[in-house]
Parts: C-alpha cells; sequence; structure tokens
C-alpha cells in the first residue's frame, strides 16, 4: 500500500537575483502550473513576480517502512525577491513552516534579505541558510570565501531567534541563468538531508481525498472559466469574516526606525490581503503593565491607557502641554516602564476578509526601495474583528479606552475657613460648570471640590469638605489679613478680579480625571 504523504512548506526567500528559482528548480522533482516563473510577465521581465509552487518526496525522517507515514513531501515556495513586491512575500511567509533565506555568497546580506528575515522571525520558526552561487568563487579561495560568509551570517543570527541556523553552500545553477544545463548542481543532497463541489483533488499529481492549510492543492471544478477566479481562501462555512476594523495585539519590529504613532496609516497584511488601516495604540492601566500576554483574548471588561504612540525603551517621556492641560503621552509611564503586551485598533480603509487569530504584519510600503531601511514597522494577533461598518457606534462606546488629564492651578485666596478661590486651572472662555463637582487636591494636603465659577476670568470657588487644616491657614496668612482690613472698611474694592497680595508660599491646585476615548458623552470620570 502506497504511504501516505506528509506535507511540509518550505519558503524560498532572499533579495532578488540571489538565485531562489533556480534553487527551487535544482531541489524540485514536480513543478506546478505556478512554478519556475511561468507566467510571461515573469519571463519578459526576467524577475519572479508572483509566488511559485513545486515539490520533491523523501523518506519520512524516523518512519518505519510499509508504515502509511513513509513519505515527505517538501512543497517550495519560490517568493520574489524585488522590493516593490514585499506584500506578495509576506504572503507567502504566512504559509510555509520552513524558511530557506537564499544569500549571494558573493554579496551577502542585502537589504530584502534583511526583511525577509524579519518577515521569517515572524512567520516561521525554523530556518535554514543557503549560500548560493559558490561556483563563483575563486577555486583555490572558495572554501575559505565560504568559511567567511558562514561566519558572517551566524553572527548576523546570534541575536534572533534563528541563532543555531545551519548555512549550507550550494551552486543551484552552476555558470548562472544562461548556462546550459550540462553542469549539475553543487551542494542539493546535503541541503535536502537538512530540510527534510469538486470532481477531484491533486497534489502535485498524486490523487488527495483531503488536504489542510497550508497544502499546495489542485482542484479540478466542472464547467467553471478558472478566469472569473482570483487568489483567495478556502474554507468552512463561518469560519472567516469580512471585517472593517480589529482589535490587535501589537509588537514593534525592532528594526524599524522611527516610532508607531496613532493616528498613523500603516500597510495593514491580515490573511492573504494588504490594505491601508489607520492605527489607535493603547496599553494596560499602568498599574497592570505587568500582567502575563493573552494573544488569543481581548478583555474588553478592562480598562486601558490610550498612547500617542506605542511604549518601547526608546521612546522619550514627552509630556505635552496643551494650554493648561497636560495629557499622559506615550513614554511618559511610571519610572519609564513599558507594558508587558500593548493593543492598537485599526480601522482598515476597506473591508478584509480573514480569520480570527490570523497574523497581522504592518508595513510602510511607500517608503523608498532603494534605501537601506527595513519597512516592517511590527506584527500582531488579530484578537477581534468588527464586522458591522457602523462599528464606531455599535462597538467602540465599549471599548474603555481613556486619556489621563491633569490640570495644574493656584490657590488665590482664603473665602473662609472652607473655602478659597482658585485660578490658572481653567482659561477664560472654558464653562467651568462642566467641572463641577469634580475634587481637586491642594499641595497643603486638603481635598476640595469645584463648586461654581468666581466672576468672567476663569476663577472659581473650592469647597473644603473638612476645613483648612492650621498650618494652611497660617501659610495662606497674608491673604486673610487683607480680608480683615477690608472688612475695617480699609480697603472698600471688593470685587474679584481685584490685585491681593500673595500667600507666604505658593499653594498649588491639581486635578485629574480621565475621559474615555470613545465615550459618546464626552464625560470626566474620577476614581475614588
Amino acid at each position: 500500500m502506497a504511504g501516505r504523504r506528509v506535507n511540509v512548506n518550505v519558503g524560498v526567500l532572499g533579495h532578488i537575483d540571489s538565485g531562489k528559482t533556480a534553487l527551487a528548480r535544482a531541489l524540485s522533482t514536480t513543478a506546478s502550473t505556478a512554478a519556475f516563473d511561468k507566467q510571461p510577465q515573469s519571463r519578459e521581465r526576467g524577475i519572479t513576480l508572483d509566488l511559485g509552487f513545486s515539490c520533491f518526496v523523501v523518506p519520512l525522517p524516523g518512519a518505519e517502512p510499509g508504515t502509511d507515514d513513509t513519505q515527505l513531501q517538501v512543497t517550495l515556495v519560490d517568493c520574489p525577491g524585488h522590493a516593490s513586491l514585499i506584500r506578495t512575500i509576506i504572503g507567502g511567509a504566512q504559509i510555509i513552516d520552513l524558511m530557506m533565506l537564499v544569500i549571494d555568497v558573493t554579496k551577502g546580506m542585502q537589504t530584502q534579505s534583511a526583511e525577509c528575515l524579519v518577515i521569517g522571525q515572524i512567520a516561521c520558526q525554523k530556518l535554514v541558510v543557503v549560500l548560493n552561487k559558490i561556483d563563483l568563487l575563486a577555486e583555490g579561495k572558495r572554501q575559505a570565501a565560504i568559511d567567511k560568509m558562514t561566519k558572517k551570517m551566524q553572527k548576523t543570527l546570534e541575536n534572533t531567534k534563528f541563532r543555531s541556523a545551519p548555512v549550507i553552500p550550494v551552486a543551484a545553477k552552476p555558470g548562472g541563468p544562461e548556462a546550459p544545463e550540462t553542469e549539475a548542481p553543487q551542494g542539493i543532497s546535503e541541503l535536502i538531508e537538512v530540510v527534510k463541489k469538486v470532481k477531484s483533488m491533486q497534489m502535485f499529481h498524486t490523487p488527495v481525498t483531503s488536504a489542510m492549510q497550508g497544502d499546495r492543492l489542485g482542484i479540478c471544478v466542472t464547467q467553471f472559466d478558472p478566469k472569473l477566479l482570483e487568489r483567495g481562501l478556502v474554507c468552512a462555512p463561518e469560519s472567516l469574516h469580512t471585517i472593517h476594523a480589529a482589535l490587535i495585539s501589537v509588537e514593534k519590529i525592532p528594526y524599524f526606525r522611527g516610532p508607531l504613532q496613532t493616528k498613523a496609516k500603516f500597510h495593514i497584511t491580515v490573511g492573504h490581503e494588504t490594505v491601508m488601516g489607520r492605527m489607535l495604540f493603547f496599553s494596560p492601566a499602568p498599574d497592570s503593565f505587568d500582567l502575563e500576554p493573552k494573544l488569543d483574548f481581548f478583555d474588553l471588561s478592562r480598562e486601558y491607557l490610550f498612547q500617542e504612540q506605542y511604549l518601547c525603551k526608546d521612546s522619550m517621556p514627552t509630556a505635552t502641554e496643551g494650554g493648561d492641560e497636560v495629557d499622559m503621552k506615550a513614554g511618559h509611564t511610571p519610572g519609564g516602564q513599558c507594558p508587558r503586551q500593548q493593543w492598537a485598533l485599526v480601522e482598515f480603509e476597506k473591508p478584509v476578509t480573514c480569520p480570527r487569530l490570523c497574523l497581522v504584519i504592518g508595513s510602510r510600503l511607500d517608503a523608498d526601495i532603494h534605501t537601506n531601511t527595513c519597512r516592517l514597522a511590527f506584527h500582531g494577533v488579530l484578537l477581534q474583528g468588527l464586522e458591522d461598518k457602523n462599528y464606531t457606534e455599535s462597538f467602540l462606546p465599549a471599548l474603555r479606552v481613556y486619556k489621563l488629564k491633569h490640570k495644574h492651578g493656584l490657590v488665590e485666596r482664603v473665602m473662609d475657613d472652607y473655602s478659597v478661590i482658585g485660578r490658572s486651572l481653567f482659561k477664560k472662555e472654558t464653562n467651568i460648570q462642566l467641572f463641577v463637582g469634580l475634587k481637586v487636591q491642594l499641595s497643603t494636603g486638603e481635598q476640595g471640590v469645584i463648586d461654581s465659577a468666581f466672576g468672567q476670568s476663569g476663577k472659581f470657588k473650592i469647597h473644603i469638605p473638612g476645613g483648612l487644616s492650621p498650618e494652611s491657614k497660617k501659610i495662606l496668612t497674608p491673604t486673610l489679613k487683607k480680608r480683615n482690613r477690608a472688612g475695617r472698611g480699609e480697603t472698600t474694592k471688593q470685587e474679584e478680579g481685584t490685585e491681593r497680595p500673595e500667600p507666604m508660599q505658593p499653594v498649588t491646585l491639581s486635578l485629574s480625571f480621565k475621559r474615555y476615548v470613545f465615550d459618546t458623552q464626552k464625560r470626566m470620570v474620577q476614581t475614588p
């Protein structure tokens, strides 16, 4: 009885002209209709423009002869290497189990080599480095050059999860693309040892009765025009959803230069689609920064702190003043601490269809492809998709993301043992009535409640429920004396706004409250 084939997908990635397609051709025993740049456009331009699929079959390591699992089918996913085709590269990387990073041994790491390495760290767990074109090295110095490049690659990988990845030298197409097919490829056998209503279905011309995610499958369908079919997803009913926005976990890619800012737009690759999306970043409340990350669940019952940008160790505290108000901005966290997990709301410019918990990659694909910079900005997991196109009304009010607001002012004078007049907390045009009932803290220790506006210049009356302490009265003595003289008729002008002597030392006021980003009523909330 023929053994059942176990399939593993191996991505062939690397910089353009590193010999990826030649390597796939040298390894493969069976090609699909999309293998080896068969598209006319690819042949015309001389580069890979889309994913190519081919395979080879080897005995399954450890399997006993005659058992069902006797063959390992290695499906090669040949990815483009040109910078402009990064969307296709990311799409291919999402279906691979192992990645072969192809390096031109005469050139070493190049820009897209580095980007492919970053994608590999996000999308797969295993890596094999292939040093291709060793036939171009001078024969007398060949081994020394291979050893030198091997050490360079090991140095490059030592701070990644691929630090122990094998490095295999090969010559996939000795003599180059135009050379005759007379000389056999070099190093291929060593590489193979490392890697190891439907009418009918085939997997590389072999009939099968089932397939799983990632398998390369040919489907024969009667009375169907294949020109009407675009690349998409095959799925069980109800397993995919079309969404307009999503809540995702976020982890910044350290090689990306610059901040990840709220309101910024990124190219979002989700499923097999890449669309523009606008970001809003948020973190746990500061007292929850050390909570264990949850990569398969988003807790709507918790509160989250709005961030102007993703928090990372190189974020500088940037408390930014807006008039008389200070917001808690990105990086402005207790002790410069960073949370163990952060999230973002992504609002797509057009709907996307994808499964829950799929990989999300954010990129800046509009960056100059000729600059030596990483365009991949962040990655994460899609935790909750928002299917209702009116999600801003039906869902977002339940997302409790808040801004922490701080206002600071001064006590101008005392009215009596239980009342003071404050200033410099609000602008003249501020509607103080909106703040009535909110608690303020005096620098002398008392807690007060905003009682009412006082005049028209932004001053206000504060009620002190517990009364002023003797020490506070002493600090405010000059103001009390001024009022006593006024009571004896020495000063007759009592209207608010008259210049008055300052206290012996400034007594400051602080007002702190939360304002929830998606609260339609824009209420100010203070915790007990």
